[in-house]
C-alpha cells in the first residue's frame, strides 16, 4: 500500500508515529465551506482516555468553530509526522512480512510427480460448487455438461480434480491454441500426479498420440488422417476448452468421431452471434455458472480499478490509422504515456496488454511508445507461435513493458503478472471487452489490483461499456444510467470504476442515443436464452437469467405474447380480446410499479375469489403506508382498465368501454375479491392464461425489487423513474389526464396533491414561454417557476403557497433532457419555502410573460451522483455520429 501511495506524485502523504493516533476521517475543502467524515470511536478504556477519537459528519462555513477544531488537531499533528519515503518503506518491510496471495488453487510449492503430493492439491471454492455440480449432471446419467466459469477462476484445474475423482482410462483435452497446451498439461499434473509418460501433446509439433492424458489442438485433432487413427471409444472422457468456439466445423467433426463416457465444456463466455445453439450440444446440462461479478465477490479474482478517459482526438475523431510520419502519433503517444503514468499499475513495474484497433495502430504505436522510452512489442496473428511465447516471458520477466495486440490474446492465454490492461479501441462487444478484462484478473503474488485503462472516444457503442463492466444485459437505459450514477456501488470486493467527465458524458450520449428496441438484438438475445433453457422463454426467465429487460419486448410488439408468436410458429392462437387484454393489461397495469395488481392477478388466475387479507399478507413490501378505500379504488380501475384513457374513434375511453372487458368485482360485505365472468371465460383460453400468469409474476418480481431499492414515500420509491400516467395512478386519481393539462405541473380537483415535473436540461427549439428557470440552488433547494402568466394571486399559485391549508403533497420529479425518454426520477416530496414566492417576468421574443418564481425545499438533500448527474451541463448533445 505505502509503495502504491508513494507512485501518486501529486498526494502529498505523511506517517503519524504519535502513540494512541486512532483517527480515520476525511477534511473537503470547498472553497466556502467545508466537509467532514470522520469515524473511528471504540468503546475502550484507552479510546475513553488517551486516544485522539474522532466521530462526526458535518458540512460547516469556512470559519465554523467545529471546523476551526479539527482543522487545528489535524494541522498539530501534519506538521509532528513525518513524510513518506522510500527509507521509511524499506525500514518498513524490514518489520513486517508480507502475506502471499492464495493462489487459484492450492498446490504444494514444490512438486513431485506423485500421487500423494497430487492430492494434496485442493479446490478453491468455486470448484467445489462446480464440481457437486459435474457430479450431478453425471449421476442422472446424462454423459454431457457444460461450466460457465469466468476467466482466471480456474477451469482448468476444476477439470483436473474432476479427471482426478472419476479417473478415466483415457482422456482428450481439446484447445484452439497450441500455446495453452503446455500449462494446462503442467497444471493436470500438479493436480493427478502419476508418470511423466501418461501426458503428451497432439499438435503440429508434437504426436504423442498413445498418451493417457493427450492436450491437441483443434486444428490437429479435426484432420481426417488423425481422426482415423482414433476409434469411436479411445478417449472415455473429452474435455473441451473455450467451448463457445464448438460450434465451428473442426470442433464438430471431433464431437461427432468420438463417443466418450462424458463430455465437458467449459467457456467464460457461452454467448454467440451465429445463431448456434450451444447449450443444446451438452444437452441444456449448465453445470455450473459463475461470472464475473460472482468471482470478484467470491475473491477468486483481483479487484480491479477501471479509469474511463477521454482518447486522443484529430479533429474531433480518433485515429486508429496514423501512420509513423503522421505528426498526431507523437501528440497521442504523449496523451497515452500520460494516462498510463498518472492511473499507474500494482507491483514494481507493469506488465501490461494494449489492445488496439487494427494491426498497423498496434505496429504504429508500439514503434513511438518504444522511442518515448517504453520496452513494446506489437504482435499479431501473423506472428508465429514461438514469437508470440518468446515476447510473453519478456513481458513476464521485465524485458518488456507492454505488448501492443489487436485480438489473438483476447482469450486461450495465461500471463498471471499482468497489472495493467489498456483499451485503445472502440468497444464492438460486451463479450469481447469482458475477455480483455479478464486478460488481468488473475491471482499473482506480484500485484494487488489490475488496473485498467480505457480510451473512449466518440463513438455510438459506448453504452456497451457499462453493459460489459456491470454485467448487466438487461439493456435497459434506466438501469445502465442508474449503473454509471452509482459507479463502484454495484461492483463487489474492492474494485472500482472511474470515468474522466468528457468520457462519462460520451458514455451517457451513446445511451441516450441508442436504439435498444432493435428487431435483430431483440431476436439474439431471445434465441440465447431459448438456447440456454431448452424451451421458449417466459418473461421470468429472462430475469432468473440476467438476460434482457423482458419488458423490451413488451415495448416492441404491445405484449410478450405478440412478439413470440411472431418468431415461433405453431404458437396457439387467441382470441381478439384476451389478445388485446394482454396488450392493455401488461401495458399500463402490470408494469411493476405498484404491487397490488400483480398480485391480485396472480391469485385470481389460480383462485376464483380472495379474501382482502390474504392479498395484503401476500403483498411483501407496500409502498403505501395504509390500505384504504381510496387505494382498492384505484387498484380496481387499474387492472379493469378504467384508469388509462386514450382517444377511440374520436372519443376519450377506456379499454374497459371499447373492448368490453373487465377482470376483477370486489364485494364490500364479505371483503373479497372475485374473478369477473369476462375474466373467467379468458381464462379458458391456457395460453393466455399461461402468458398473463408470466407477465403478473414479472410485474411482482419487478415492484419488489423496486420497492426495496430506496424509501418509501406514500406510494413512490425515491429516486426511481414513473412516467407521467404512473405517477398519477399512484396518487390515486381516477383517470390519467390529458398530457396537454399537466405540462409542468397540475393540482388535483380536491387540492390533496399537485406533481411537479422539470426537464431540467430544455431544448433551444422549444417555445420562449416554456424555457422557465427552474434548477438546482443547492442539493436540497429547488427553484421553481410557476406555468406562464401567473401572478401571486393565480388560483395555482394561491393553492399552492397555502398547501398546508390544504394539506398538499408536492411530488417532484426531474429528467435530465428529453433523451432521456417519458419517465422522471422521484426526488421526494417538497414543501414551498413561502416567504420566496415573488412575481417575475420572462422574455419570450418582442412580448414579455409574467411568471412566480418560488424554492421548494426537499426533505432530504438529493444524492450526490444523481445531483451531478441532473445538473452537470458539460458535453451535452455530443455528438456521437
Amino acid at each position: 500500500m505505502f509503495q502504491e501511495l508513494l507512485k501518486l506524485t501529486n498526494l502529498e502523504v505523511r506517517i503519524a508515529e504519535r502513540e494512541g493516533f486512532h483517527s480515520k476521517g476525511y477534511i473537503f475543502d470547498h472553497g466556502d465551506y467545508h466537509s467532514l467524515i470522520v469515524g473511528s470511536s471504540n468503546l475502550t478504556a484507552t479510546a475513553l482516555k488517551v486516544n485522539y477519537e474522532w466521530n462526526i459528519k458535518l458540512t460547516s462555513h469556512q470559519h465554523g468553530a467545529i471546523i476551526g477544531h479539527f482543522t487545528s488537531q489535524f494541522d498539530d499533528m501534519w506538521h509532528e509526522s513525518m513524510p513518506l519515503s522510500e527509507e521509511w518503506i524499506v525500514a518498513y518491510r524490514q518489520k513486517h512480512q508480507r502475506y502471499s496471495i492464495q493462489s487459484v488453487a492450492d498446490f504444494p510449492a514444490s512438486y513431485q510427480n506423485k500421487w500423494s503430493e497430487a492430492l494434496e492439491v485442493k479446490p478453491n471454492k468455486m470448484q467445489q460448487h462446480a464440481l457437486l455440480g459435474i457430479a450431478d449432471v453425471r449421476n442422472k446419467g446424462e454423459k454431457r455438461a457444460l461450466v460457465v466459469s469466468a476467466t482466471g477462476t480456474g477451469k482448468t484445474f476444476l477439470a483436473a480434480f474432476d479427471v482426478r475423482r472419476v479417473r478415466p482410462k483415457r482422456l482428450l483435452f481439446i484447445v484452439h491454441r497450441e500455446q495453452i497446451l503446455k500449462k494446462a498439461m503442467t497444471d493436470f499434473r500438479r493436480v493427478i500426479g502419476g508418470n511423466d509418460r501418461d501426458y503428451g501433446i497432439l499438435s503440429g509439433t508434437s504426436k504423442d498420440l498413445e498418451a493417457k492424458y493427450l492436450f491437441a489442438t483443434v486444428q490437429s485433432v479435426s484432420r481426417p488422417q488423425t481422426l482415423q487413427g482414433f476409434n469411436k471409444d479411445s478417449f472415455d472422457y473429452l474435455l473441451i476448452d473455450e467451448t463457445h468456439r464448438a460450434g465451428a466445423t473442426s470442433y464438430q467433426k471431433i464431437i461427432d468421431h468420438f463417443d466418450p463416457l462424458f463430455m465437458l465444456g467449459m467457456t467464460a463466455t457461452p454467448e454467440r452471434t451465429d445463431g448456434y445453439d450451444l447449450f443444446k450440444l451438452f444437452h441444456y446440462n449448465i453445470a455450473y455458472e459463475i461470472r464475473l461479478k460472482e468471482a470478484l465477490a467470491e475473491d477468486l479474482l483481483v479487484p480491479f480499478h477501471y479509469f474511463g478517459v477521454s482518447d486522443y482526438e484529430v479533429n474531433g475523431q480518433v485515429r486508429e490509422d496514423m501512420t509513423f510520419k503522421d505528426l498526431s502519433i507523437h501528440e497521442r503517444v504523449r496523451h497515452i504515456r500520460e494516462k498510463l503514468d498518472y492511473y499507474s499499475f500494482s507491483g514494481e513495474r507493469p506488465h501490461g496488454l494494449i489492445f488496439c484497433a487494427t494491426k498497423l495502430e498496434a505496429m504504429t504505436l508500439s514503434k513511438a511508445l518504444n522511442i518515448s522510452g517504453l520496452k513494446t512489442v506489437s504482435l499479431t496473428g501473423d506472428d508465429p507461435q514461438s514469437e508470440r511465447e518468446k515476447c510473453v516471458k519478456q513481458l513476464e520477466n521485465g524485458q518488456l513493458d507492454y505488448i501492443l495486440t489487436v485480438d489473438i490474446f483476447n482469450e486461450g492465454i495465461d500471463i498471471p503478472k499482468i497489472n495493467q490492461v489498456v483499451m485503445l479501441r472502440q468497444t464492438e462487444s460486451s463479450i469481447i471487452f469482458v475477455q480483455q478484462l479478464g486478460r488481468g484478473l488473475r491471482k499473482h503474488e506480484s500485484k494487488e489490483f489490475l488496473t485498467v485503462i480505457d480510451f473512449i472516444g466518440n463513438h455510438e457503442n459506448n453504452y456497451l461499456i457499462p453493459v460489459a463492466l456491470y454485467g448487466d444485459q438487461s439493456y435497459n437505459k434506466d438501469q445502465l444510467r442508474r449503473q454509471l450514477v452509482e459507479r463502484s456501488r454495484a461492483i463487489p470486493g474492492e474494485s472500482t470504476i472511474n470515468f474522466e467527465k468528457i468520457a462519462e458524458e460520451r458514455i451517457f450520449n451513446a445511451i441516450d442515443q441508442k436504439n435498444m428496441l432493435l428487431k435483430k438484438d431483440l431476436d439474439q438475445d431471445f434465441l440465447h436464452l431459448k438456447y440456454k433453457v431448452g424451451k421458449i422463454p417466459s418473461m421470468m426467465d429472462f430475469v432468473e437469467h440476467g438476460s434482457r429487460d423482458p419488458m423490451s419486448y413488451v415495448a416492441y410488439s404491445k405484449s410478450y405474447y405478440r412478439y413470440v408468436s411472431k418468431l415461433e410458429k405453431g404458437l396457439p392462437s387467441l382470441s381478439e380480446k384476451a389478445d388485446k387484454s394482454l396488450v392493455y393489461l401488461g401495458q399500463h397495469v402490470l408494469n411493476g410499479i405498484r404491487g397490488h395488481e400483480g398480485l391480485l392477478c396472480r391469485l385470481l388466475i389460480e383462485n376464483e375469489e380472495v379474501a382482502e387479507a390474504d392479498l395484503l399478507v401476500h403483498l411483501n413490501q407496500d409502498v403505501y403506508a395504509s390500505f384504504n378505500e381510496e387505494l382498492r379504488r384505484s387498484v380496481l380501475r387499474s387492472i379493469n382498465l378504467l384508469f388509462y384513457q386514450e382517444n377511440y374513434q374520436k372519443k376519450r375511453r377506456s379499454p374497459q368501454e371499447f373492448l368490453q372487458v373487465d377482470f376483477i368485482d370486489y364485494h364490500d360485505a364479505s371483503k373479497t375479491y372475485k374473478r369477473s365472468a369476462c375474466f373467467s371465460d379468458l381464462l379458458k383460453e391456457d395460453t393466455f392464461k399461461q402468458y398473463l400468469a408470466d407477465h403478473a409474476a414479472y410485474a411482482t418480481h419487478l415492484y419488489e425489487v423496486r420497492s426495496q431499492s430506496g424509501e418509501a414515500h406514500e406510494g413512490f420509491v425515491i429516486y426511481q423513474k414513473y412516467t407521467r400516467q404512473d405517477v398519477f395512478r399512484l396518487l390515486l386519481w381516477d383517470e390519467n389526464p390529458l398530457a396537454q393539462n399537466v405540462g409542468g405541473y397540475i393540482i388535483s380537483q380536491d387540492k390533496s396533491n399537485c406533481a411537479i415535473f422539470i426537464n431540467y436540461h430544455k431544448e433551444e427549439t422549444i417555445s420562449d414561454t416554456t424555457k422557465y428557470e427552474d434548477q438546482f440552488i443547492t442539493p436540497q433547494l429547488f427553484q421553481w417557476v410557476s406555468k406562464s402568466k401567473r401572478t401571486l394571486q393565480s388560483p395555482d399559485v394561491l393553492a399552492i403557497r397555502n398547501y398546508q391549508s390544504h394539506g398538499m403533497r408536492l411530488p417532484l420529479f426531474i429528467k435530465k433532457h428529453n433523451d432521456e425518454g417519458t419517465s422522471f426520477y422521484y426526488m421526494g416530496d417538497v414543501e414551498p419555502v413561502v416567504e420566496s414566492f415573488k412575481e417575475d417576468i420572462m422574455a419570450t421574443g418582442e412580448k414579455t410573460v409574467s411568471v412566480v418564481k418560488m424554492m421548494l425545499r426537499l426533505k432530504k438533500p438529493v444524492e450526490k451522483g444523481l445531483y451531478n448527474y441532473l445538473t452537470d451541463q458539460a458535453g451535452q448533445r455530443l455528438n456521437t455520429r
